[in-house]
């Protein structure tokens, strides 16, 4: 699947959360979502990335802005994953793949040198209109959440 791009309608969804509960995005119409996809919960470089978010959280969420992490985990992971390191954000499970796939957040990537399909650590920015406002694909989990951070002004 190609990748989002500034400008385009961000696809709509309805997953499962950490709880077990159906999410949908149009739950969060009107307001900005910062949408991120990460491999796999309770990994280290997902943890640092979580993490920021957790500590960002109460400075974006001032900002009007919502946080919603999406991984290939079932949410029995995602609970454990939030409950071990007190994440404050919605985390939606995506095992077959489809809206990771849709959203460009799954595909061909490098690890460890080797071409392989996976999830690509990435986030897009959808705006109160539901269009795609920042669309950053392949990045760090270090570091990733305060370069976030200066492109929304938080």
């Amino acid at each position: 699947m190609p990748q989002l791009s500034v400008g385009d309608q961000a696809p709509n969804w309805t997953l499962l959360n950490d709880k077990d509960e159906e999410v949908s995005l149009s739950d969060f119409a009107g307001k900005t979502v910062v949408f991120y996809a990460y491999p796999r919960a309770m990994t280290p470089g997902c943890t640092t990335q979580a993490c920021d978010f957790r500590d960002s959280l109460d400075a974006l969420n001032a900002a009007g802005v919502t946080v919603i992490g999406i991984s290939p985990d079932k949410p029995a992971s995602l609970a454990k994953f939030r409950d071990k390191d007190a994440l404050a954000f919605t985390l939606v499970s995506d095992p077959d793949k489809e809206v990771l796939a849709e959203y460009g957040f799954f595909g061909e990537k490098k690890n460890y040198g080797k071409v392989v399909q996976g999830v690509i650590r990435s986030t897009v920015v959808i705006g109160p209109d539901g269009k795609i406002e920042h669309a950053l694909y392949n990045v760090k989990a270090k570091g990733h959440v305060g370069r976030l951070r200066d492109l929304l002004g938080v």
